[in-house]
């Protein structure tokens, strides 16, 4: 599990007030049940100004090694079976909601690479942005900005997957994602991001 350093372990599960007032009023007694909750939030993805921050899957351990290299995957914190299992799982989930085709981007790290593949959601392309900066905590603050500036930039008429790690989603929303955790995020006409809520894929 990858830890942000200095902060605890941070979960939430934020809702606007469209799907407030839909849950509201759903129903003679004013609840909607949690499927229901997860419908509206795959529906919120498809609507043109969401997006999918999605931690990869289970990969066991903590960090990298210490001789990790970029390119050689042998020398990295890799996805164990259960994880692919997981990825699997994850695609198979966006395609019964009715999602079968995505823009999907993902972190060089190998374990978000074969996350992103087994989705099957579409052509994965790698965003640098979206590296682990876990033991370079130093980077956080600029390359939080330099994602909301690439995020701000996107069009997303089509539905947006970023497979990224944890201490990269909890920087810039908050949330503290588990392996294979989607955290959906509304982009604002003037580009501010709000979470809408988290989508837990097993």
């Amino acid at each position: 599990m990858e830890i942000n350093p200095g902060q605890g372990k941070r979960r939430q599960s934020l809702f606007l007030l469209p799907i407030i007032v839909v849950m509201l009023f759903w129903g003679s007694n004013g609840r909607v049940q949690a499927s229901d909750e997860e419908a509206l939030l795959w529906q919120a993805l498809q609507s043109g100004n969401h997006l999918a921050l999605l931690r990869h899957a289970i990969a066991p351990g903590t960090g990298d090694p210490p001789e990790f290299e970029l390119r050689q995957c042998a020398t990295q914190r890799n996805l164990s079976q259960e994880g692919r299992d997981q990825a699997k799982k994850i695609g198979s989930r966006f395609r019964e909601n009715g999602i079968r085709n995505a823009k999907v981007y993902s972190s060089q790290w190998c374990r978000c690479l074969e996350t992103a593949k087994l989705l099957e959601m579409g052509p994965v392309t790698e965003l640098d942005v979206l590296n682990s900066f876990f033991q370079n905590f130093d980077r956080r603050d600029f390359q939080t900005k330099a994602l909301q500036d690439w995020i701000k930039a996107q069009n997303l008429t089509r539905p947006l997957i970023l497979v990224t790690h944890q201490v990269n989603i909890t920087a810039l929303t908050g949330v503290y994602p588990r392996s294979g955790e989607l955290v959906i995020v509304q982009r604002s006409a003037s580009g501010d991001l709000t979470v809408t809520g988290t989508l837990e894929t097993e």
